[in-house]
């Protein structure tokens, strides 16, 4: 075989390829969480009458710039975007799903028949500093309630969170607490943002960089800065309450009336700014200290006028955000993730000619609601009938189902209990699948 040969015969090895940075796998059994917490989710949003809607992962890169702002971190630092190849089109991974929410609706008229109350799950995107909680691929579930201008739907998207943290065993006050704050409307804002680039003009030594760049272009969210030796000016900044006319404090104050009336306790916070341009009136927050610094689980309030900001005809809205990483690692901190549901049954399977019956004896337990996990043969046929019962138990399923040559040529499977060492192997006939299953059932 000459040099050439040799090199067609091997299979040059290459270097294994990873994720990108900030965007994980969730793989077993971390997944079980997920999908237990997406069920409750969904369930719960269902009872408040929210339907489910997905809209596309990649969306116009002009979306996201007028939905929340040129100087917004967001659109300045944290998006990633692109240009199409095929026609030059600009475009975004979604680093929030509102705007794309609302976009969908107005392109569909989707309101001419009265408001909908909408959720969501999925990825969104942004370029951050991948840290515990908070990557660069993250999830989250959202509720939108669009069409909607009267402080009970407010209300009601706050008490809605507060049902999801009772399912999920969180108490407020305790793990959870919310915050809340009005922005009040545009001229209100106008009026307070003159008075803030006032006061922080005449603080300029003591803002940081970030801080003085922003001075001009967005000054409100220089009261959410974490520097800690800025706190003093943030905190004698003047205060957007104190430009609220009479519609924005009725508003709020009668969001906190139906709060107070239902018994949820909450913290009105002054410097509550939220992160994006298109919020208004109420915005809120439900924080947590049990994670440090990343303390925000769900974050929402009303946009009332992004509908129209985006091409809609002008309607109300209000809604929330909640990341999922986040709260699952709260859920896990506080030892309130449920655990991994085994199996209910492990099929032991000793010899390949009894596999016919073993498949179809399987099927029909599946089919009544157990859970059955087959063990596989391997090229050279099933394992041996210890390994697979050391399988078996290694799999925390409850029951051995064996399906032995003896008992399947007498039309019967073995039954044995892993988990209970005092309970007899029992033998149950094969065409009386349907009776034990809902024995199987009943037992747990």
């Amino acid at each position: 075989m000459n040099e050439n040969n040799e090199k067609i015969g091997k299979i040059e090895k290459k270097p294994a390829l990873q994720a990108v940075k900030g965007m994980n796998d969730i793989l077993p059994p971390d997944s079980s969480a997920w999908e237990w917490f997406e069920g409750r989710a969904r369930e719960l949003l269902g009872r408040y009458g929210y339907a489910n809607v997905r809209t596309p992962i990649v969306e116009p890169t002009a979306l996201f710039a007028r939905a929340l702002g040129q100087v917004t971190d967001i659109v300045e630092k944290e998006m990633y975007s692109f240009e199409d190849a095929k026609n030059g089109d600009r475009l975004t991974l979604r680093p929030e799903n509102t705007a794309g929410v609302v976009r969908a609706m107005n392109e569909r008229s989707f309101l001419r028949e009265g408001g909908k109350r909408l959720y969501y799950m999925g990825p969104m995107f942004r370029h951050e500093n991948p840290q515990k909680g908070r990557y660069r691929q993250f999830h989250q579930v959202g509720a939108e309630a669009l069409g909607f201008a009267g402080p009970d739907v407010d209300a009601e998207l706050i008490l809605m969170c507060r049902a999801l943290w009772r399912e999920l065993g969180l108490v407020e006050g305790r793990d959870v607490r919310l915050e809340l704050n009005s922005l009040g409307q545009p001229d209100e804002r106008l009026a307070h943002r003159q008075a803030l680039i006032a006061h922080f003009e005449a603080h300029q030594h003591l803002l940081d960089a970030e801080a003085l760049r922003r001075i001009h272009s967005n000054p409100l969210r220089i009261l959410d800065s974490k520097n800690p030796a800025m706190q003093p000016v943030v905190e004698s900044a003047p205060q957007l309450m104190s430009f609220l006319g009479e519609a924005s404090l009725a508003h709020f104050k009668a969001v906190c009336s139906v709060l107070d009336a239902v018994g949820l306790s909450y913290r009105v916070n002054p410097r509550l700014v939220r992160g994006m341009d298109y919020y208004n009136l109420t915005v809120f927050e439900w924080v947590t200290d049990r994670l440090g610094s990343q303390g925000t689980v769900c974050g929402g309030g009303r946009y009332d006028a992004l509908i129209e900001q985006l091409g809609g005809k002008p309607a109300p809205a209000v809604g929330w955000g909640m990341g999922i990483e986040r709260l699952l690692l709260l859920l896990k901190e506080l030892e309130l993730l449920p655990p991994v549901q085994p199996p209910a049954v492990y099929a032991v399977v000793p010899s390949a000619g009894v596999m016919g019956v073993a498949m179809s004896t399987m099927e029909a337990l599946r089919a009544h609601g157990v859970s059955v996990l087959m063990h596989a043969m391997g090229p050279a046929g099933p394992a041996r009938i210890r390994t697979q019962f050391e399988k078996a138990n290694d799999s925390g399923a409850r029951y051995a189902l064996v399906f032995g040559d003896d008992e399947v040529a007498r039309g019967e499977v073995s039954l044995k209990n892993l988990r209970d060492a005092s309970v007899l192997q029992r033998a149950f006939p094969l065409h009386q699948v349907d009776q034990w299953a809902a024995d199987l059932l009943q037992a747990g």
